[in-house]
């Protein structure tokens, strides 16, 4: 198996069926790692309380997370605008998996990146919530329909993997230019604190590039392009692309260099606050672009 420095994951949406958990555990296996950033909407509080879908998968999810940690891996979740009421315990950890409203990993190439996960520079999602969720739900919808049609294509014995959600989003970063600018927005942030780069989740759309000297680099999700960032031990950062259910994956979008466990108990009550040592270094977070 391959040895990576550092694995970052954004929007899983556990809680949903949307939730690609199966595959997810597939790629988790593959890539141990010494630290596991989790960035943003890992659980869906606001589909969740329209109603919970939780699957034996999704709930090993929890349990692989919390064995990682236990095991010695650095894991830190970075709470979305989804999961957003775990903000509220911000400097504690759950099992030994810390909780931060933001943070900055430093590579093993000395480059420094702002994780955060990205919905305060969303003007939607941050200034008119209920335009975020009807479009959430909207969104939901297509990602169901996707199933279906995935179906219907492996039955025609059509080649390959086309997303109805992913050509939804398509169209329309072309209509509006992608939420107001988004990526440029985040880049704007993180060139005012001097850092080198940002990692950040949100809008499901995974990326690696680069924006006037910075590294610009998006998770993807885990409902619909299953994409996650990893770091090599070099600090090089590598997009995956995970699809097969057999877990061979497709690799694109290189940045410059510079079986199952058994389960283990839930924590039951909010653990003291643990610290996190080594290479990353803490943020007060600055809003508004």
């Amino acid at each position: 198996m391959p040895q990576v420095r550092a694995v970052f994951i954004s929007d899983l949406h556990l809680g949903t069926r949307a939730c690609q958990a199966g595959p997810l555990l597939e790629f988790l296996k593959e890539y141990p790692s010494e630290y596991l950033y989790m960035v943003g909407d890992i659980v869906d509080f606001w589909a969740m309380s329209r109603g919970i879908h939780w699957t034996p998968a999704q709930n090993t999810v929890v349990q692989k997370i919390l064995r990682r940690a236990r095991h010695g891996d650095q894991v830190m979740l970075i709470p979305g605008n989804h999961d957003e009421a775990l903000r509220e315990y911000v400097g504690t950890a759950f099992g030994d998996i810390r909780v931060e409203r933001e943070w900055v990993h430093t590579a093993a190439d000395g480059r420094r990146y702002l994780l955060v996960h990205g919905d305060e520079f969303d003007q939607i999602t941050y200034c008119h919530r209920w335009i975020a969720v009807i479009g959430d739900m909207a969104y939901n919808t297509l990602v169901r329909a996707n199933i279906l049609l995935s179906w219907l294509r492996r039955k025609l014995r059509r080649p390959g993997y086309w997303s109805l959600a992913g050509y939804a989003k398509r169209k329309v970063k072309k209509a509006i230019n992608f939420i107001f600018d988004f990526e440029d927005a985040v880049a704007h942030e993180v060139r005012q604190r001097g850092l080198h780069g940002v990692i950040c989740g949100h809008i499901h759309w995974a990326a690696i590039r680069e924006m006037q000297g910075l590294t610009y680099i998006n998770c993807g999700d885990w409902v619909d392009s299953c994409t996650a960032i990893i770091e090599h031990l070099d600090g090089r950062m590598e997009l995956v692309h995970w699809h097969s259910p057999v877990g061979a994956e497709a690799r694109a979008g290189m940045a410059p260099a510079s079986g199952e466990e058994a389960p283990e108990e839930l924590p039951l009550a909010l653990p003291q606050p643990a610290l996190m040592q080594d290479q990353t270094t803490p943020l007060a977070l600055r809003k508004g672009t």
